[in-house]
């Protein structure tokens, strides 16, 4: 079969999963060909209950899974692609044969799947696949079909049902004993875990502090050059014979793990001995000289690429995998989510070529280099991701720009780079020993490297996650020295360290962290941090990942209710028995049945069945346990306890459902404990005594200010989340959910009003508003009221700004109507001053300033406007990071605007009659319409607000329980 016109072979539709795709491929067909886009997956699991045939009830209209029939799934048609599928539907009519092109992978082999059972199509279906997007590669595709891999789409399948009822049954436990609308998910809640275990090793750990001397030592030579400098720098290693401490002798603790082969020196004790080697006489007393080999890195894999990424350009996983997949759809790359280093033949061919090309022969191996997957279960029919076709274009000759250039070229450069030589030179340790005037023998060390021959580092260097990491082309030069040469203490310092908490994770590093464990699939890493980044189970703090005090309450329930749910080795194995099942070495029904009603639904001994969920939960023994048990008896779990935890000194911090606080019971008994709000961007290693004590101390935690005189309810003064204002407190039995809900009034403080003094007088003002000033000739009601962007008048749509708080409540209707008799302002204030300026930016050649806009502080060049992100602050902004942020929305483009289609010109007297009489009877036939359609709607209200009751929830869930591809 090839591609041909369509006399040949009639009309063949091909169906691939965007937009962006569906056009670069349709470049590349002749025109017998159709190539259209599902926009994604057509049909899934049901979102809502809503969206669930009306003959399913219960828990199957609950889980979209009936449990009860070997775990039968209920699909449905996503509700924003039905108008897609009846398009496809129209496009098969007319077609003769069916493509189904969309990626070779679980994920596409499932949307294909899923294609097929909904389209229905008569005529001949083939399974097309491609690692990338070329005219060959597609060409060779459409010659070469295949059938549906069924086993593929059921090992997807398996997968989904389990997220689903990982998700649909744990989350509601969450939103009962922790807060509404969390979500769990079966990998999402073990990154999570690992994001606090390391915030709680933050929290255990104790500083330790330590001291070693640096000395520099001189040669006496005069004459010296780059490769043979004068002097060098040496650390004091070991003192009579006994080494000294460093940082990674002392543990956790504080404590030094053994005290006795190892010198623990402090200030005085350093300060001492530098003094003492003043007048010492100090000689080489070893060079030890080894060959340097370093091979080129493998090139990317999913996971690979997110991580160095993240080193060398500060993406996020997200933000990558959004780039590259739009490298991929456009032809630029190959397939970005694969666990394969491997390179075509055809590949390899390309790289050589390229290195002989930019390098000369020198660089190029004398065979093809072959990197062997490190990933399990890896699909090595996925080739690594690197630049597609038979001859890999360089960087400039792309013409891309911004992130699409940044990735490419580091994709680029990391695939030639790996059929590159080795990097080739020599490590040398020096040893330099004297003997103080007090009799001690001290003895330096100091460890250099020379690269004779930079092989593939001259294209490629990868990044580290340890900032102070030495990168792999650094060198550093030694004097050419033999045993036993004298040398000349020029300078002997004493210097002082401290141990530091292990790193926290970041994106990069967590990335690694996951597959290292062998946790989850690579390809879905991206969307598991980014799922737990919104759930706000995690925050950002520069590069790093912080874990939220909410985290730590979910994660507390999960470690002692669903023990095994968040283990991580029962995880893993967890992936092995999904991968036995997409090999045909399981069935996916069995492993369901244990997984959700325990062993004894599959025929097994039962694990954890006796003793209440808590001891199931974090029983010995099968790694599948009954998840239908442990969600059943919730008996055992305290919600106070799980969501409490001890700061030291009587001090408790508590996750409630409106954010952390920090709790103290009173020293007498019977008087009211304190208690004090904790900002929720607060790390919580940071949460100490003595910053407890201080938020006790604020006065604006939440004052009494007295009683509402017309209702009876107190009124409060309270410092929110977004600023100072006053509230009355409801009485106890008060609804706070359904119909009868009520909810306490509340209204902002004004800028001219402080939180400490605001009295009960000003807070029945500012509970009036809005306050009606009047009425104009029209009978329009005109309110005074104070918005986001301060006070203002209201008279329908129609608003004008007030010039000051204070006139919200003292502005007439004669002053009111004044304001309205002024033409509406349309142009801008005065400009504010710049709130810092930052020198010229090397591309525009214009001053940047940083401003304060409608939306927050952005730089500005006087061209290009650039938000500050959530971790940029007006403060610390420097000057290169503005001209990144302007380089970036550069690159970005400006934002397309939709042109207005200017209106018909009539041309005729009798024209317009026309029409105005046509729009008469259809304004007439349209409320005819509306009356007849009102019944209707009025019946299925009922159906729609019961569905919309648990929606909310049910995305929750949702989010924590589609995870794996």
């Amino acid at each position: 079969m090839s591609p041909s016109s369509e006399t040949a072979h009639g009309k063949r539709l091909v169906i691939v999963e965007s937009p962006a795709k569906a056009k670069t491929i349709k470049g590349y067909l002749g025109p017998g060909y159709i190539v259209e886009a599902s926009v994604g997956h057509i049909r899934d699991l049901p979102g809502t209950a809503a969206e669930v045939p009306d003959e399913y009830t219960g828990e199957v209209r609950r889980l979209g899974v009936d449990v009860d029939h070997d775990f039968a799934p209920i699909y449905v048609v996503n509700p924003d692609k039905r108008s897609q599928v009846t398009k496809l539907k129209s496009l098969l009519k007319e077609s003769d044969e069916l493509f189904l092109a969309t990626d070779e992978d679980r994920e596409g082999e499932a949307i294909a799947w899923h294609l097929q059972e909904v389209l229905k199509p008569k005529v001949p279906v083939h399974r097309m696949v491609f690692h990338e997007i070329t005219k060959d590669a597609i060409q060779e595709a459409v010659r070469n079909p295949r059938h549906l891999n069924k086993r593929l789409v059921d090992a997807q399948e398996t997968r989904r049902i389990l997220d689903r009822l990982y998700g649909y049954e744990v989350s509601p436990v969450l939103w009962k004993k922790v807060m509404p609308k969390l979500s769990a998910g079966r990998v999402q809640s073990v990154a999570t875990r690992l994001v606090v275990e390391r915030e709680r090793e933050r929290i255990a750990f104790t500083s330790a502090s330590y001291w070693d001397l640096v000395g520099t030592f001189g040669t006496g030579r005069t004459t010296a050059d780059a490769a043979n400098p004068e002097s060098f720098g040496a650390r004091l290693v070991s003192v009579d014979g006994k080494r000294v401490a460093t940082g990674r002798d002392f543990g956790p603790d504080g404590r030094l793990k053994s005290a006795a082969t190892t010198l623990h020196l402090d200030e005085q004790a350093a300060r001492t001995l530098a003094a003492a080697l003043q007048q010492t006489a100090f000689s080489v007393r070893s060079v030890e000289s080894k060959p340097y080999r370093r091979s080129p890195y493998a090139p990317f894999r999913t996971t690979t690429l997110q991580q160095e990424a993240s080193r060398k350009l500060g993406f996020g996983a997200k933000r990558t995998m959004q780039v590259a997949q739009k490298l991929y759809e456009n032809g630029f790359i190959t397939y970005m989510r694969t666990d394969s280093t491997t390179l075509s033949e055809t590949a390899i061919t390309a790289a050589r070529a390229q290195v002989t090309q930019l390098y000369g022969a020198d660089y190029l191996p004398s065979a093809p280099r072959t990197y062997a997957s490190k990933v399990k279960n890896a699909q090595e029919a996925h080739e690594a991701i690197r630049p597609s076709g038979d001859r890999f274009r360089t960087p400039a000759e792309t013409g891309l720009g911004g992130d699409d250039f940044r990735l490419y070229e580091l994709i680029w450069m990391r695939t030639v780079a790996s059929q590159m030589k080795d990097a080739v030179g020599q490590s040398v340790t020096v040893r330099v020993g004297g003997r103080s005037a007090d009799g001690r023998d001290a003895e330096f060390s100091a460890s250099g490297k020379i690269i004779t021959f930079h092989g593939f580092l001259k294209a490629y260097v990868e990044g580290a996650d340890d900032p102070n990491a030495e990168l792999d082309d650094r060198e550093r030069r030694l004097p050419q020295v033999t045993e036993g040469d004298p040398l000349a203490a020029e300078k002997l310092t004493p210097e002082g360290h401290a141990t530091k908490p292990p790193a926290r994770y970041t994106e990069a590093s967590l990335v690694k962290e996951l597959e290292d464990r062998e946790i989850g699939r690579p390809s879905t890493y991206a969307s598991i941090i980014d799922t737990i980044i919104n759930r706000k189970y995690v925050f950002k703090k520069g590069t790093a990942l912080v874990p939220s005090f909410l985290s730590f309450a979910v994660v507390n329930l999960l470690e002692k209710h669903f023990g095994r749910l968040v283990d991580y080795d029962f995880t893993a194995k967890m992936e092995d028995d999904l991968d036995r099942i997409a090999a045909g070495q399981a069935e996916s029904v069995p492993w369901l049945k244990r997984f959700y009603f325990g062993a004894d639904a599959a025929g097994g001994a039962a694990v954890g069945a006796v003793g209440p969920a808590a001891d199931a939960g974090n029983g010995d023994g099968d790694h599948l346990g009954g998840l239908k048990e442990l969600v059943t008896d919730l008996g055992a779990i305290d919600a106070r306890e799980i969501s409490s935890f001890p700061v030291g000194g009587g001090v408790v911090l508590r996750v409630g459902r409106y954010g952390p606080y920090v709790e103290r019971p009173a020293a007498v008994e019977g008087e009211t404990g304190q208690r004090a709000d904790v900002p929720e961007d607060l790390p919580p290693d940071e949460l100490t005594v003595e910053l407890a004590e201080e938020l006790f101390a604020k006065p604006s935690g939440e004052r009494e200010l007295g009683t509402d005189p017309v209702s009876g309810n107190p009124l409060v003064a309270k410092d929110g989340r977004y600023g100072p204002y006053v509230t009355e407190v409801l009485p106890e039995g008060t609804p706070k959910t359904g119909k009868n809900a009520v909810k306490p009034r509340t209204a902002s403080l004004f800028k001219s009003m402080d939180l400490d003094t605001v009295t009960l007088e000003d807070a029945l003002k500012l509970l009036s508003l809005p306050r009606v000033v009047g009425a104009d000739a029209e009978g329009n009601e005109i309110t005074a009221q104070n918005g986001r962007y301060g006070p203002y008048l209201k008279r329908g749509t129609d608003s004008r700004s007030l010039t000051s708080e204070d006139q919200l409540f003292s502005i007439t209707l004669d002053e009111a109507l004044a304001v309205y008799a002024q033409p509406k302002a349309r142009g801008r204030a005065a400009a504010a001053p710049p709130l810092k300026e930052l020198g010229n930016d090397p591309v525009s050649e214009r001053p940047v300033v940083v401003k304060d806009g409608r939306f927050g502080p952005y730089v500005t060049d006087g061209e290009t406007n650039a938000t500050l992100r959530k971790d940029d602050e007006v403060e610390t902004i420097t000057p290169e990071r503005a001209y990144e942020l302007l380089a970036e929305k550069r690159a970005r483009g400006p934002v397309k605007k939709t042109a207005k289609k200017a209106p018909a010109k009539k041309t005729t007297t009798t024209a317009k009659k026309a029409t105005a009489t046509k729009t008469a009877a259809a304004k007439t036939a349209a409320r005819k319409t509306v009356a007849k359609k009102t019944t209707t709607v009025k019946k299925t209200a009922a159906k729609k607000t019961t569905a919309k009751a648990a929606a909310g929830e049910k995305s929750a869930a949702a989010d924590g329980g589609s995870e794996e591809s």
